[in-house]
Protein backbone atom coordinates (compact mmCIF):
# COMPACT_ATOMS: atom_id res chain seq x y z
CA UNK A 1 0.00 0.00 0.00
CA UNK A 2 1.32 3.13 -0.77
CA UNK A 3 2.53 6.39 1.82
CA UNK A 4 0.83 9.45 2.16
CA UNK A 5 3.14 11.99 2.14
CA UNK A 6 3.43 15.78 2.57
CA UNK A 7 5.39 18.32 1.17
CA UNK A 8 6.40 21.83 -0.77
CA UNK A 9 5.19 21.81 -4.34
CA UNK A 10 8.54 21.29 -6.78
CA UNK A 11 7.91 21.93 -10.03
CA UNK A 12 5.18 22.93 -12.92
CA UNK A 13 3.28 19.75 -12.75
CA UNK A 14 2.58 20.35 -8.70
CA UNK A 15 1.77 24.42 -9.52
CA UNK A 16 -0.43 22.35 -12.42
CA UNK A 17 -2.25 20.22 -9.80
CA UNK A 18 -2.84 23.04 -7.40
CA UNK A 19 -4.10 24.91 -10.08
CA UNK A 20 -6.36 22.17 -11.59
CA UNK A 21 -7.38 21.34 -7.89
CA UNK A 22 -8.52 25.06 -7.00
CA UNK A 23 -10.69 25.53 -9.71
CA UNK A 24 -12.63 22.01 -8.91
CA UNK A 25 -12.79 22.82 -5.00
CA UNK A 26 -12.98 27.06 -5.33
CA UNK A 27 -13.92 27.89 -8.67
CA UNK A 28 -10.40 29.41 -9.65
CA UNK A 29 -7.62 30.31 -7.14
CA UNK A 30 -9.36 33.13 -5.41
CA UNK A 31 -10.88 32.59 -1.86
CA UNK A 32 -12.88 34.68 -0.20
CA UNK A 33 -12.86 35.20 3.67
CA UNK A 34 -12.84 36.77 6.92
CA UNK A 35 -13.63 40.41 4.56
CA UNK A 36 -10.55 39.92 2.13
CA UNK A 37 -9.59 37.82 -1.05
CA UNK A 38 -6.66 35.46 -1.01
CA UNK A 39 -5.44 34.59 -3.92
CA UNK A 40 -4.27 31.30 -2.95
CA UNK A 41 -0.67 31.00 -5.72
CA UNK A 42 0.90 33.71 -3.34
CA UNK A 43 0.03 31.76 -0.17
CA UNK A 44 2.56 28.97 1.20
CA UNK A 45 0.86 25.78 0.41
CA UNK A 46 1.72 21.93 0.86
CA UNK A 47 0.78 18.91 -1.52
CA UNK A 48 -0.56 15.84 -0.12
CA UNK A 49 0.61 12.56 -2.56
CA UNK A 50 -0.83 8.99 -2.07
CA UNK A 51 2.09 7.30 -3.87
CA UNK A 52 2.81 8.95 -6.68
CA UNK A 53 -0.54 10.89 -7.24
CA UNK A 54 -1.14 14.38 -5.66
CA UNK A 55 -4.31 14.41 -4.30
CA UNK A 56 -4.44 17.60 -1.59
CA UNK A 57 -3.23 20.61 -0.83
CA UNK A 58 -3.07 23.28 2.04
CA UNK A 59 -2.59 26.91 1.93
CA UNK A 60 -1.92 29.21 4.46
CA UNK A 61 -0.29 32.78 5.15
CA UNK A 62 2.34 33.82 7.89
CA UNK A 63 1.92 37.23 7.59
CA UNK A 64 3.88 38.93 11.10
CA UNK A 65 6.63 35.82 12.13
CA UNK A 66 6.77 35.14 15.36
CA UNK A 67 4.22 35.96 18.10
CA UNK A 68 1.53 37.11 15.17
CA UNK A 69 -1.04 34.80 13.96
CA UNK A 70 -1.39 32.44 10.69
CA UNK A 71 -4.75 31.59 8.99
CA UNK A 72 -5.42 28.69 7.18
CA UNK A 73 -7.10 29.89 3.70
CA UNK A 74 -7.62 26.49 1.73
CA UNK A 75 -7.18 23.23 2.71
CA UNK A 76 -9.19 20.85 -0.63
CA UNK A 77 -8.62 17.05 -1.58
CA UNK A 78 -9.68 15.55 -5.12
CA UNK A 79 -13.67 14.41 -4.56
CA UNK A 80 -11.96 9.92 -4.77
CA UNK A 81 -9.46 10.44 -2.25
CA UNK A 82 -11.31 12.01 0.39
CA UNK A 83 -11.86 10.26 3.84
CA UNK A 84 -8.29 8.78 3.65
CA UNK A 85 -6.43 10.77 6.01
CA UNK A 86 -4.98 13.38 3.53
CA UNK A 87 -6.62 16.55 5.49
CA UNK A 88 -5.60 15.38 8.41
CA UNK A 89 -1.96 15.07 7.56
CA UNK A 90 -1.80 18.63 6.04
CA UNK A 91 -3.35 20.48 8.57
CA UNK A 92 -1.03 18.76 11.54
CA UNK A 93 1.69 19.22 8.54
CA UNK A 94 1.02 23.11 8.27
CA UNK A 95 0.53 23.55 12.16
CA UNK A 96 3.94 22.37 12.25
CA UNK A 97 4.95 24.76 10.08
CA UNK A 98 3.38 27.95 11.22
CA UNK A 99 4.07 26.94 15.08
CA UNK A 100 8.54 26.68 13.37
CA UNK A 101 7.87 30.18 12.41
CA UNK A 102 6.63 31.40 15.45
CA UNK A 103 3.00 31.85 14.99
CA UNK A 104 1.49 31.14 18.11
CA UNK A 105 -2.66 30.60 16.71
CA UNK A 106 -3.41 29.34 13.59
CA UNK A 107 -6.80 30.57 12.23
CA UNK A 108 -9.24 29.56 9.86
CA UNK A 109 -13.30 30.45 8.33
CA UNK A 110 -15.66 28.54 6.81
CA UNK A 111 -19.24 28.63 6.40
CA UNK A 112 -22.46 28.27 8.13
CA UNK A 113 -23.29 25.08 5.66
CA UNK A 114 -19.84 23.21 6.12
CA UNK A 115 -20.73 20.75 8.97
CA UNK A 116 -18.28 18.30 7.61
CA UNK A 117 -15.42 21.06 7.96
CA UNK A 118 -16.95 22.13 11.68
CA UNK A 119 -16.65 18.35 12.39
CA UNK A 120 -13.57 18.01 11.14
CA UNK A 121 -11.62 21.05 12.72
CA UNK A 122 -13.09 20.45 16.12
CA UNK A 123 -12.01 16.96 16.46
CA UNK A 124 -8.82 18.31 16.58
CA UNK A 125 -8.94 20.79 19.06
CA UNK A 126 -10.30 24.26 17.13
CA UNK A 127 -12.37 26.07 18.38
CA UNK A 128 -15.43 28.40 17.26
CA UNK A 129 -13.99 32.12 18.29
CA UNK A 130 -16.19 34.01 15.97
CA UNK A 131 -19.69 34.24 14.04
CA UNK A 132 -19.75 36.40 11.05
CA UNK A 133 -23.62 36.80 10.23
CA UNK A 134 -24.37 37.83 6.38
CA UNK A 135 -20.68 37.97 5.95
CA UNK A 136 -20.60 35.28 2.81
CA UNK A 137 -23.67 37.97 1.48
CA UNK A 138 -20.68 40.44 1.88
CA UNK A 139 -18.04 37.83 0.28
CA UNK A 140 -20.21 37.17 -3.01
CA UNK A 141 -19.67 40.89 -3.88
CA UNK A 142 -15.85 39.85 -4.51
CA UNK A 143 -16.24 36.78 -5.38
CA UNK A 144 -20.26 35.94 -7.13
CA UNK A 145 -19.22 32.27 -7.94
CA UNK A 146 -19.58 31.48 -4.30
CA UNK A 147 -22.78 29.77 -4.15
CA UNK A 148 -26.08 30.07 -2.61
CA UNK A 149 -26.82 27.04 -1.44
CA UNK A 150 -24.48 24.93 0.62
CA UNK A 151 -23.99 20.94 1.45
CA UNK A 152 -27.22 19.36 2.47
CA UNK A 153 -29.40 22.11 0.90
CA UNK A 154 -28.34 25.06 3.53
CA UNK A 155 -28.07 28.41 2.60
CA UNK A 156 -24.94 29.72 2.76
CA UNK A 157 -24.81 32.75 4.20
CA UNK A 158 -22.80 33.30 7.50
CA UNK A 159 -18.71 32.44 8.53
CA UNK A 160 -17.69 30.93 11.35
CA UNK A 161 -13.89 31.63 12.21
CA UNK A 162 -12.30 28.67 14.52
CA UNK A 163 -8.61 28.71 16.02
CA UNK A 164 -6.16 26.51 17.87
CA UNK A 165 -3.37 27.71 19.88
CA UNK A 166 0.22 26.18 18.60
CA UNK A 167 1.93 26.53 22.30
Amino acid sequence: MPALRVAAPAGEADRAFLAQLWTESWAGDTVVGGGREWHLRELQSLIAWYGADPIASASYDLPGGAGSDAELVSIATLRPARRHGAASALLAAVEDACRQAGAVQLRLVTTNDNLAALRFYQRRGYRIVAVHPGAVDEARVMKPSIPEIGEGGIPVRDELELAKALG
